[in-house]
């Protein structure tokens, strides 16, 4: 059984404590996972955080959406630094807490250091990443999640997948979709997911 109120409150890194780890981590030529190519992707990832987080802006529906919560939640992401996917992904969930005004209090952890959270939480049986879990106030109940990837890319993937195996040209074709989407896939989804909970 996972406990979610003792994983948030214990092990929960803020926005920048996790943005300040990797950095950290990436001075000292090390991942947040254990593995030497990890190092090429988080420093890919550390840019691409950096120009979501520069470029983002919630598309007026989602901020309105967010404007209308009439409850407190707990947002408790998994992530890795080394994770494509996450660093296009978990500026928006920043972003989206930062303009819930308190509504949302966010927290990441690493996904290899909680293993028992993460399988409790697969995608297609796997351990895709990112993966949002929407909790209530005090943490002890999911009341939705999210992962690892808007549906349409997802979609579009399987197909990738069916042509190449080859990680370099899928890693390619996903993040120059993230270019084009501008977010704007991701923030839907999340969007659709935030009006369920105010329903």
């Amino acid at each position: 059984m996972v406990n979610y109120s003792e994983i948030f409150s214990g092990q929960g890194m803020d926005y920048q404590t996790y943005r300040t780890l990797i950095d950290r981590l990436l001075l000292e030529g090390k991942a947040t996972g254990d593995v030497t190519y990890d190092l090429h992707y988080t420093k890919m990832n550390v840019q691409r955080m950096s120009r979501v987080d520069k470029t983002i802006s919630l598309t007026d529906k989602l901020a309105s959406t967010i404007n209308h919560l009439k409850e407190n939640y707990k947002f408790l992401v998994i992530t890795e630094g080394w994770c494509g996917d996450a660093a296009q992904i978990v500026p928006v969930f920043n972003k989206i807490a930062a303009a819930s005004l308190g509504k949302i209090d966010l927290k990441f952890v690493l996904r290899d250091k909680n293993l028992p959270l993460i399988d409790a939480h697969l995608t297609n049986g796997g351990r895709a990443i990112p993966v949002l879990i929407v909790l209530n106030e005090n943490a002890e109940k999911v009341l939705a999640t999210w992962a690892p990837r808007p549906q349409v890319l997802q979609e579009l993937l399987k197909e990738w997948r069916k042509e190449t195996a080859e990680m370099t040209i899928l890693s390619e074709k996903l993040h120059g979709w993230y270019a084009k989407d501008k977010t704007q896939s991701t923030q839907a989804e999340l969007n659709e997911l935030l009006t369920g909970l105010i329903a």
